[in-house]
């Protein structure tokens, strides 16, 4: 007859079960949110955050604050986890989306402690989400991505809030020139944007921020591998090659047994030939400009540069894939299969500059280039750092609108016109749903009410205007904010501060998600803490006979 097996927990495991595992969670993400509440608006602190190696980062980007942290409990990593995916996805609001999580879970703390269950509760978040959406959408109004002047409005709205927002105009410039640059259009109204490969910043300390620039084309940390090689061509043929040009050595070959003198001689003549057979391949389609991969030896150097022929060597894979991209050309894997159609000729001018201590190569002038690079100057690494940041924040922005061009009104507009529409429907819905509903309604309001705040305003008065004109109901009442620099209620019609409706409706998603998740939690297990302090006792303790041998 077969046993049942018998299931024995640990006793050393701590554990936190109902009610105290979800005031925990509650407790936790709070926390997380109180950390960044200060970097929301244009006038955010910033955080100064010290790595064990000494290095400094000065920002106030929500996802590289909390990037930083170190936490230990798993419902605040889970918040971490947040401000992660929200900037993968949408690449802006990861400041919003942890303090909306966090109001959301404050807010379900008294409902629990009046025994409502969280089912319920987790339950009226999920149609609250449901009009939330439903409202964004209404508000929400379409854009013309053709047009540059919406377009920079809308990218001056998401760097208003950051370090850069003094020279707005010159990096919205940049941010819109990039995504414009890198957009391919794959036909049946598809687009492709892909910023993370194709549009690469390169910092280089020194110079003034204002000769930032966006290049028609690549530039990469490279110098010609030959000092004779010519450092600027115009129009230069290009070949890409994935590929080293040095002698091969074969395969199975182990040893060589030299009797003579004779036989060393050939054995280098051997080598001379093979490298001699490879630049004249290379040397057949005529190209002014080779970039491989991989390495280039001594006598390959030679070979092509009596053809005139300016050759970079261990050129990044992403790189090479941006070089061709932007030229035209084709990386070819073997020289023995490279064609004509493999030449890239779109590149207008080829030159080599030095810029402080080190050169850099310049491939400018391309004509429908779909890869560029933008060029960062700045006074220190941490400025430049911090520009980094907040253009990539400014990139995804615009690249967002190009998927989906619709806006919503910023500076609190859009959160206070979805929780006064809350605010009416929780009228219509019956028993204790509709408190937890309600509070969905009173969470949203967290975003205007820390903008004014964080302005040194009046939060209250402000925000019993801005309630008012919000339920007033008339036409455009929907799109009243904070003007986040002196706290008053101004028209965002007016005052130009839109922001991608994509945004907006991920932030809400992932904020009521991730507060309906912590909150289904009712039991935390850790096996770990006791365990570890009881490892030092243990080793401490003598043997049991050392006594008695002694």
């Amino acid at each position: 007859m077969m046993q049942q097996p018998i299931i024995v927990m640990n006793t050393n495991q701590q554990r936190e079960s109902g009610r105290k595992a979800q005031m925990s969670n509650i407790v936790a993400g709070k926390t997380v949110a109180d950390i960044i509440r200060t970097c929301l608006g244009p006038q955010a602190m910033l955080k100064m955050l010290l790595d064990p190696m000494g290095g400094i980062v000065l920002t106030n980007d929500g996802n590289a604050i909390l990037r930083e942290c170190e936490v230990a409990h798993p419902a605040a990593k889970s918040m971490i986890e947040l401000a992660r995916t929200q900037d993968e996805e949408v690449g802006d609001g990861t400041t919003s989306v942890i303090i909306l999580a966090g109001e959301l879970l404050s807010m379900a703390a008294p409902f629990l402690e009046r025994n409502i269950h969280p089912i319920v509760i987790i339950s009226a978040y999920k149609k609250a989400l449901e009009d939330a959406l439903a409202t964004i959408d209404r508000i929400a109004k379409p854009v013309d991505v053709t047009n540059r002047a919406e377009m920079l409005a809308l990218i001056k709205s998401t760097l208003g809030t950051k370090f850069i927002s003094r020279w707005s105009d010159l990096m919205c410039g940049m941010a819109l020139d990039a995504v414009r640059t890198v957009a391919q259009d794959l036909g049946g109204n598809k687009v492709e944007v892909d910023i993370k490969r194709y549009a690469r910043i390169e910092k280089v300390p020194g110079g003034e921020i204002e000769t930032s620039c966006v290049l028609d084309g690549v530039m990469i940390n490279k110098d010609v591998t030959h000092p004779k090689m010519r450092r600027n061509i115009t129009n230069p043929r290009i070949v890409l090659l994935d590929c080293p040009l040095e002698y091969k050595k074969g395969e199975s070959q182990t040893n060589i047994e030299i009797s003579k003198e004779a036989d060393w001689n050939r054995i280098l003549e051997i080598e001379e030939e093979q490298i001699k057979l490879l630049c004249d391949r290379i040397a057949a389609v005529k190209p002014d400009l080779v970039f491989t991969e991989k390495g280039v030896s001594d006598l390959a150097q030679h070979y092509l540069l009596k053809n005139n022929i300016t050759t970079i060597r261990r050129v990044r894979k992403t790189d090479n894939n941006r070089i061709a991209r932007a030229t035209g050309a084709t990386i070819v894997n073997r020289v023995e299969d490279l064609k004509e159609s493999d030449v890239g000729t779109r590149c207008g001018e080829f030159k080599v500059e030095k810029i402080g201590d080190e050169y850099f190569t310049f491939l400018v002038g391309c004509k429908d280039p779909k890869a560029c690079t933008i060029l960062l100057r700045g006074p220190s690494k941490d400025v430049l750092n911090e520009i980094d940041r907040n253009l990539q924040d400014a990139m995804a922005v615009a690249r967002n609108v190009y998927f989906a061009p619709r806006l919503c009104p910023g500076g609190g507009a859009t959160e206070m016109a979805v929780a006064v529409a809350l605010t009416e429907n929780a009228k219509s819905i019956e028993g204790v749903a509709a408190w937890p509903y309600r509070a969905v309604a009173d969470a949203l309001e967290v975003i205007p009410r820390t903008l004014v705040q964080n302005c040194g305003g009046n939060a209250i008065k402000t925000l019993t205007t801005l309630r008012a004109k919000h339920a007033a109901g008339t036409p455009g009442a929907s799109s009243f904010g904070i003007d986040g620099i002196t706290g008053n209620v101004v028209d965002m019609q007016k005052y130009g501060i839109w922001e991608p409706a994509a945004v907006k409706v991920q932030t809400l998603k992932t904020a009521l998600e991730s507060a309906c998740l912590l909150l289904r939690v009712d039991d935390i297990v850790s096996g770990l803490s006791k365990k570890e302090t009881r490892a030092p006792q243990q080793q401490q303790a003598p043997p049991e006979d050392m006594g008695q041998e002694m």
